[in-house]
């Protein structure tokens, strides 16, 4: 089954997407959300890689709640949901782009081409997260 990962920002989306084994999740693409195609785009990514189930990062706060960015997360399935017929699953993402973030400081990473690859790789751990949690059971 190919499954994507969304990392939903107020500027970017991170999209990553798995193998068919389901083993391994890779980078695919950072959208524009200021864009006024931004669904159209991820419509067309899941019909050409066949994709059967979209996992979104939940931002959630440090004490478990949902702050001002969940919220706005939550508003983005809601109008995702409009637009399309897959089950769509939260997954905390709690500290993945900071995860990120910081191999990319720790890697000498100037920081304009962190901000081209930071919210694909964010999407990437969201993903390979959310697959090690399914198969622990």
């Amino acid at each position: 089954m190919r499954i994507i990962a969304l990392d939903v920002g107020d500027r970017r989306i991170g999209v990553a997407i798995c193998d068919e084994l389901e083993i391994s999740a890779n980078g695919l693409i950072t959208i524009d959300r200021q864009s006024k195609n931004f669904l159209g785009q991820i419509k067309d990514i899941l019909d050409e890689y066949n994709v059967e189930e979209i996992v979104v990062g939940m931002p959630v706060m440090m004490n478990g709640t949902m702050g001002i960015q969940g919220e706005k997360v939550i508003k983005f399935i809601e109008e995702l949901k409009n637009e399309i017929n897959i089950p769509i699953k939260l997954f905390d993402e709690r500290l993945s782009t900071k995860l990120v973030e910081k191999a990319l400081i720790d890697a000498d990473m100037r920081r304009d081409k962190r901000k081209k690859i930071i919210d694909q790789l964010s999407a990437v751990i969201i993903l390979q997260d959310y697959m090690s949690s399914r198969s622990r059971g």
